[in-house]
């Protein structure tokens, strides 16, 4: 017994010799084949997310670069498949693993100046661009989808492994696919080259960006798990104003549209972006209708300007969240109620500075309930509820908190005290317990 206790010891003091964690074993633990608990959130119902844990081991594969993720994708394939990503893959690469940047992919006589003077509102005026440089601007932009947009098929499971996997400059799209797995994986800046100026958009105009960085598109069955979400690299309000507008470059972190419907969101964190999290992208998709559903648990929402989620239509489920929303942020709200949506908020947990008032976390556009219960703001319970209601009496219609319908699907629903707690310190990508 003894021998066997000085080898465990000079074990260990190798380990850490060599820099390996004491608990190196459960951190790199194999999660790829890992499916949904019965009871977690939405995407549990109707016989639950199993991604790609019927993969046979042909159809395993770790990436180390885009190359090899185009090939393990297989084009959308239906193939169950489990993709490990290790280390950082650079979506913006050539087929030999150069880096491409914007003026790579600028093609037929684009630049941004020459735009920037084909479209000047002060001599265009406010007619939809056309001609020839919206022509080479698109052209450009067709070039650099081609690279950076990866479709992910039904039955899959994308994971990356330890701490330290990276899609850089990626958008992963679940297109009409079912039972989809996305974990463990640090997404960061899906940087738009080329984006479009909308003359007629907010009344001055806007800047139209591609490129979520996570999309959900007509996907029903998606477990996203652990990952982090961000601008990191190209942060938008580092970006120049054109036509008065900040030139954006980033669309949305992770988008839920096109009647996706039975999702599960949990422990992720989204940071140090603006327009964090659509659900439903239009009042008139009335096809959405009893779609939609979707759950949001242990997720943190730091640096995010708005849409944390914005609903339309969907019964979505937002419980132990956290939201951080720091000093100098143009914050604009977290909960965005909309068309005919169905916000369950419990318990979550907001802490912010001096200038954001609780009736600001709210705004509705159209929407008719919002359900909220066991809610803190900067350490003290509030009735997010009842404060709209009396501060924007007027502005906005009271919202009942009748949203037709009760979750059922989910697990051990914490304090907000204690999830805040948790989830400070366990969400993200690279903290799989």
């Amino acid at each position: 017994m003894r021998r066997i206790l000085q080898v465990a010891a000079v074990a260990g003091l190798l380990g850490l010799a060599l820099g390996v964690p004491a608990d190196a074993d459960s951190r790199s633990r194999d999660i790829s084949r890992d499916t949904l608990a019965a009871d977690d959130g939405w995407a549990a119902a109707d016989g639950g997310t199993t991604g790609g844990a019927a993969a046979d081991d042909a159809h395993v594969f770790t990436v180390t670069n885009r190359a090899e993720l185009v090939r393990a994708l297989d084009g959308g394939s239906a193939t169950p498949k489990i993709i490990k990503v290790a280390g950082t893959i650079d979506a913006n690469a050539d087929d030999d693993g150069r880096h491409l940047d914007c003026d790579d992919y600028a093609t037929d006589g684009y630049t941004v100046k020459k735009y920037l003077t084909a479209y000047d509102p002060r001599t265009w005026g406010s007619a939809k661009p056309s001609g020839a440089q919206e022509e080479a601007r698109q052209a450009s932009a067709a070039a650099q989808a081609s690279r950076v947009e990866f479709l992910v098929g039904p039955n899959t499971t994308i994971v990356g492994l330890g701490s330290g996997a990276v899609l850089k400059g990626a958008s992963l799209q679940v297109k009409n696919a079912d039972n989809v797995i996305v974990r463990n994986l640090d997404l960061r800046d899906a940087y738009d080259c080329f984006p479009l100026w909308q003359p007629n958009t907010g009344g001055l105009g806007d800047w139209k960006t591609s490129y979520d960085t996570l999309w959900l598109n007509g996907a029903t069955h998606v477990w996203v798990d652990h990952i982090t979400a961000s601008d990191q690299g190209h942060p938008d309000a580092k970006e120049p104003t054109y036509f008065a507008r900040n030139y954006l470059r980033h669309d949305g972190l992770l988008d839920i549209t096109g009647g996706s419907d039975l999702v599960t969101v949990s422990w992720s964190r989204f940071a140090d972006h603006d327009k964090a999290m659509l659900i439903g992208n239009s009042d008139s998709a009335t096809g959405d209708r009893g779609k939609l559903r979707v759950t949001l648990h242990h997720n943190e929402f730091e640096s995010v300007v708005q849409r944390a989620p914005r609903v339309r239509f969907g019964q979505v489920h937002v419980y132990n969240n956290r939201y951080v929303v720091p000093e100098d942020s143009e914050y604009r709200y977290s909960l965005g109620v909309s068309t005919e949506s169905g916000i369950h908020a419990e318990n979550n947990a907001f802490t912010a500075p001096g200038h954001v008032e609780v009736a600001d976390l709210v705004k509705s556009w159209n929407g008719t309930a919002l359900h909220q219960t066991g809610t803190l703001f900067n350490g003290f319970p509030v009735d997010l509820l009842a404060i709209h209601n009396a501060y924007n009496s007027g502005s906005e219609r009271d919202l009942t908190a009748d949203v037709g319908w009760t979750p059922s699907l989910h697990g051990k629903i914490d304090s907000a005290r204690r999830a805040d707690h948790d989830v400070e310190r366990g969400a993200g990508a690279g903290r799989i317990p």
